[in-house]
């Protein structure tokens, strides 16, 4: 957690310098840094292509934060309006005894997003309690949220790192594809498209998803400064409605159909291996349809954190979710 907040603190410096904008007409532009791209946050860019923000008045300027620290530094900075990341982030500055604490408005996504890979296929005999016995596992950063989930999951099922199972934190969330195909480690955690992709070249076999494994956790959702809120309450309200029309859509739409509509926004997928992923997505219900984040969740976010010895106290649920915008809208749709 400390080295998060260094990080976070250190960003700030160079930020400072970015302010909020608007185009001067009646499209209000609204800054969303993402902490990464990928289709498992379909729902946001088919939003966007259906024009669902459009019709809301809101103009989206996304940018790729490349990481948690990093879209956080941007919220507390101004150096944009949304952060869209884990609420761990979040988390972190409230416990850290920060009076500037940001306020998690929306939630996305409601499961780990990641699928294990192995080298052998294991798809109809693999077992989480007996499979990773002696085994070694890459599975993200020590201290990040995938990385967490997938020591909560091994240790409900009796494994530790050290013990019975090898964790390996040495190598970089982007590069664990790479190093997994040079013949590290035994099984690796990927995100779609990749996992579908790396499976279909022969390289590996899809063997569970983490997501399924750990049960609800909030995580990706939508963060800004209370200050924000407070003076855009309608963009609030427009830009989580929007959001919610696009997981209506994914969820309720032919994914052939749906890939074809998100092509544009990934560049270098195909819209088969793009089919493919919004059906894996769809078969472990990874999307929160109310957007609202519960306080069981957020209690399980909680238990992960602190089984990975990465939680100094434990935070109320109403010091850092908002959860009136998103139920608003959600009623107001459920109406309709």
């Amino acid at each position: 957690m400390k080295k998060i907040l260094t990080a976070i603190l250190g960003a700030l410096f160079f930020l400072l310098p970015l302010s909020a904008c608007t185009d001067g007409g009646s499209t209000k532009t609204v800054r969303v840094c993402e902490v990464t791209h990928s289709v498992f946050y379909a729902p946001m860019y088919a939003a966007d292509a259906l024009g669902y923000f459009a019709d809301e008045g809101i103009t989206i300027e996304l940018t790729n934060g490349g990481g948690a620290d990093a879209v956080m530094a941007a919220v507390l900075s101004g150096g944009c309006d949304i952060g869209f990341c884990g609420p761990e982030a979040a988390l972190y500055v409230l416990i850290g005894g920060s009076n500037n604490v940001p306020t998690v408005f929306g939630q996305l996504t409601k499961r780990d997003g990641s699928f294990l890979v192995s080298r052998v296929d294991e798809a109809d005999t693999f077992d989480w309690a007996t499979s990773l016995q002696g085994k070694e596992i890459l599975a993200g950063r020590k201290g990040g949220v995938p990385a967490m989930t997938f020591e909560y999951i091994l240790n409900g099922n009796g494994l530790y790192d050290g013990q019975n199972v090898t964790m390996n934190y040495d190598i970089n969330f982007n590069y664990m594809t790479a190093a997994f195909e040079s013949g590290t480690a035994d099984y690796c955690t990927m995100f779609e498209p990749v996992a579908s992709e790396y499976e279909a070249q022969g390289k590996g076999y899809v063997v569970a998803s983490v997501g399924e494994a750990s049960g609800e956790v909030p995580y990706t959702c939508y963060i800004a400064r209370e200050k924000y809120i407070g003076e855009n309450e309608e963009t609030i309200e427009g830009f989580l409605r929007a959001v919610m029309k696009g997981i209506g859509y994914i969820k309720n739409t032919d994914s052939a159909e749906a890939a074809e509509l998100i092509a544009p926004y990934f560049d270098g997928s195909s819209k088969n291996s793009l089919k493919v992923s919004l059906d894996s997505y769809k078969a472990i219900d990874a999307w929160q349809e109310d957007m609202t984040m519960t306080e069981d969740a957020f209690t399980r976010l909680q238990d992960i954190i602190e089984n990975a010895g990465e939680l100094e106290k434990r935070a109320q649920f109403s010091g850092l979710v908002d959860t009136r915008f998103s139920q608003k809208v959600y009623r107001e749709l459920s109406l309709q």
